[in-house]
């Protein structure tokens, strides 16, 4: 296994360093998106760069060595957004804006990290000075939406109440473990609960998916983009 890679680790210069500038860090495999986003933070006034990391090994080296304000992360190296639930949970000052590829830019997906606690999306494609704007926006606001994907996500919060309760971390665990054709007491032994346990998480998720039994619920979610298909965890 090679060492964990993390790019574009220059500091910001001296006068920086004792203004309260927003730390800014990124998630993504592309080395061009990574220079070219250290290049617009460090010519910013009011921002400084923290680094980038171009898998999530060094991505959470990254967040425990420099504590960025702001990560941005590829929407592809995170589609259910698992990495930024983790982040999140350990650091709740932590501002994660999710960089949103072409086939990503959909309410369902939005919506989506925003649950796993995401504070913003932004197209991949957006002009520079939008993602300025997000970077500054975001951790005043603690939620931005790019103005190209709000309409669709406003026409999905009007219908938000017909949108199924949100699942618990387990319960989402439980469903994962389903999806991947476990039976309960497989789950059990994976998750280190007792079997009723994992009736009990079964029971509140097939309620709020409003769902008749384990594989309607499973249908369910890959419906309303709760799972990914063809995607590692």
């Amino acid at each position: 296994m090679t060492a964990p890679h993390i790019a574009g680790q220059h500091t910001a210069p001296a006068q920086r360093r004792g203004q309260a500038t927003i730390g800014v860090a990124l998630l993504d495999q592309v080395p061009l998106f990574r220079e070219g986003l250290s290049t617009l933070v460090n010519r910013t006034p009011g921002l400084h760069w923290s680094g980038a990391a171009r898998d999530h090994r060094a991505a959470v080296q990254l967040h425990e060595r420099h504590r960025p304000d702001v990560l941005l992360v590829d929407s592809a190296l995170d589609p259910l957004g698992h990495f930024t639930r983790l982040l999140t949970e350990q650091n709740e000052r932590l501002v994660v804006l999710t960089v949103l590829r072409d086939g990503h830019c959909t309410a369902e997906f939005a919506q989506r990290v925003f649950r796993r606690g995401a504070r913003g999306v932004v197209p991949r494609q957006a002009e520079p000075a939008q993602v300025l704007q997000a970077i500054h926006h975001t951790p005043i606001s603690r939620r931005y939406v790019d103005p190209v994907l709000a309409p669709l996500l406003a026409a999905a919060d009007a219908d938000a109440g017909s949108a199924p309760a949100l699942l618990t971390r387990r319960e989402f665990e439980v469903l994962q473990l389903i999806a991947d054709g476990l039976e309960n007491r497989a789950v059990a032994s994976a998750l280190f609960v007792s079997v009723e346990t994992v009736r009990t998480h079964i029971k509140g998720m097939l309620r709020k998916l409003g769902a008749r039994d384990r594989a309607h619920a499973v249908a369910i979610s890959y419906r309303i983009g709760l799972l990914v298909a063809g995607t590692d965890r």
